[in-house]
């Protein structure tokens, strides 16, 4: 049985966009467009009962894409009675054809299936459409399409192979696109969300991080009471705004752990100290466990092994730190605080049955608490990763802290690739240094979203002053994103990469050869284990 979970509350009084999802690839981009244009949005199942949406007091809905026909066995559906909440309603491709077919409109295969640009005519520029030109350059994905209409819809646009691309029930306040606006494609699809949001629903934009923090701030004492929280510190983005929100909330009521596992980047446990001891009135425990976890690695090449092994050190790392706190403070510890981020509630399958596929298990969403026994605070579990980083400066949280690029949570034993030794991590630490040092001087780290070396389990044969050698082989690893679900490598410019392979192999002894990794997620991964 899962741990209780008590998630991130949105403010009193800012405006609700539920998203309905169907599956899409894109649902959780459209999430992202509609906080960016200033509405709280949140995804919930097709399952999802009118009453609890009425719970949420939304200005509008989303109905999401997906990949599945209308007609086809077990395709998803919601209640036909939200057509009727008398909330404007926004069907995006997969979730146009629902609607318009809850409303008495036929879906029928298009003569011509269209993937990619294509070229929209406004019939109607109010509403949706205003202030936009009159033909604007969109992005098509669908093999089925919207057919004859009952007389109370209006097309608003078309394009040459789809008659109706865009349309409106008058009655019910439902409007539809055929095709994606939330995709950076559809070069005004941002500016049609926003007139959605403020043309037809009537939002104000009170989707502020500001809000979001007071908030918290006024929930979380109420919440704690006067047990004692303890919260993992790793030095993340993600666990440091945790871990300043509390402080801020509830003060004394906060112990911050930081567990020296060994597997930490250079200097890494002097910036945790330095950041959270000199700029924030908390108490942080630091424990030094680096023997027992690299004993529990040796000789370990297996990935999946290495996590289960890092994650069992955890628990035991934790309950002991718990126990000390206890006995320093009197009181037993009754809460757990993560830095659980809403890609990660998604991505495990947790954000809504039924819809999102189980891509990967998170170390901080299950698993771990479980076996603690604390009950968990989960403050950030609604937010995105750049929301994380405007609240971190919201809370005076230094640049280089909310600007850090992501460092998994077992550390350099899924970037030393095979067996993990002391000598192995020591060398990658100062690979991996020459890396960030370079691209921060080249201006490119704010870019880039996530930086970093990979110490490969291969050697390799090379020429150096005028001898043979036969040493270890380092790969750099640069990726563009914008939620981690998917990654693109970065096209970092060749005299910066010169510098980077040219530095190691001069600095770092045992290092002759430097790899570059073009690899776009999917299909690798953004880590190499």
């Amino acid at each position: 049985m899962s741990a209780p979970v008590i998630g991130s509350t949105r403010p009193a009084g800012v405006e609700t966009i539920p998203i309905i999802d169907f599956g899409s690839q894109y649902a959780q981009l459209i999430a992202r467009r509609v906080r960016e244009a200033g509405a709280f949005s949140i995804l919930v199942a097709p399952d999802v009962t009118v009453e609890h949406l009425k719970s949420l007091e939304p200005a509008g809905i989303i109905l999401s894409g997906g990949p599945a026909s209308i007609d086809e066995p077990g395709a998803p559906r919601c209640d036909p009675a939200i057509l009727d909440m008398g909330i404007p309603v926004l069907g995006i491709c997969y979730g146009m054809q629902l609607g318009c077919h809850l409303l008495g409109a036929t879906i029928e295969r298009a003569e011509a299936c269209e993937y990619g640009r294509a070229k929209l005519m406004i019939q109607r520029a109010a509403g949706l459409f205003e202030h936009l030109p009159q033909d604007m350059t969109v992005w098509m994905s669908h093999g089925d399409q919207v057919g004859d209409l009952p007389d109370e819809f209006e097309v608003i646009a078309a394009t040459d192979t789809c008659p109706a691309a865009a349309v409106m029930h008058h009655e019910r306040r439902f409007y539809g696109l055929q095709f994606h606006p939330e995709v950076t494609h559809t070069p005004h699809g941002i500016d049609l969300l926003r007139n959605f949001l403020y043309e037809v629903c009537g939002c104000r934009g009170t989707w502020r991080m500001a809000d979001f923090m007071e908030t918290q701030c006024s929930l979380l004492p109420d919440l704690v009471g006067k047990r004692r929280v303890i919260c993992g510190l790793s030095g993340g983005v993600d666990s440091s705004v945790v871990a300043a929100l509390l402080a801020r909330a509830i003060g004394d009521r906060l112990t911050c752990i930081f567990v020296d596992n060994g597997l930490l980047r250079k200097n890494e446990r002097g910036l945790v100290e330095s950041t959270f001891k000199d700029h924030f009135d908390i108490d942080l425990r630091v424990v030094d466990a680096a023997d027992e976890f690299l004993g529990d690695l040796a000789g370990v090449e297996d990935p999946q092994e290495k996590r289960r092994l890092i994650g069992h050190r955890f628990i035991d790392c934790f309950r002991k730190a718990a126990d000390e706190v206890a006995a320093d403070g009197g009181d037993p510890v009754h809460f757990l605080a993560q830095g659980t981020l809403y890609p990660d509630v998604i991505e495990s399958g947790h954000g809504h049955a039924g819809t999102a596929a189980n891509i990967k298990l998170h170390h901080n969403v299950g698993g771990l608490p479980d076996e603690l026994g604390f009950e968990l605070i989960e403050p950030l579990r609604d937010l995105f990763k750049d929301e994380v980083r405007a609240l971190g400066e919201v809370l005076g949280l230094p640049s280089h802290v909310v600007w850090r690029h992501p460092f998994p949570g077992p550390g350099l034993a899924v970037r030393v690739l095979g067996d993990i030794t002391p000598d192995r991590l020591d060398l990658l630490r100062e690979c991996d240094e020459i890396v960030l040092d370079e691209i921060v001087s080249a201006n490119l780290y704010r870019s880039t979203n996530q930086v970093f070396a990979v110490l490969l389990p291969v050697k390799s044969v090379g020429v150096m002053g005028d001898g043979r050698t036969y040493d270890s082989v380092v790969a750099v690893r640069a990726v563009e994103t914008q939620d981690f679900m998917t990654a693109d490598w970065a096209r970092i410019p060749y005299d910066v990469l010169a510098t980077i392979s040219n530095r190691i192999i001069n600095e770092v002894k045992g290092v002759n050869r430097v790899v570059y990794d073009i690899s776009s997620k999917p299909p690798a991964t953004i880590e190499w284990e």
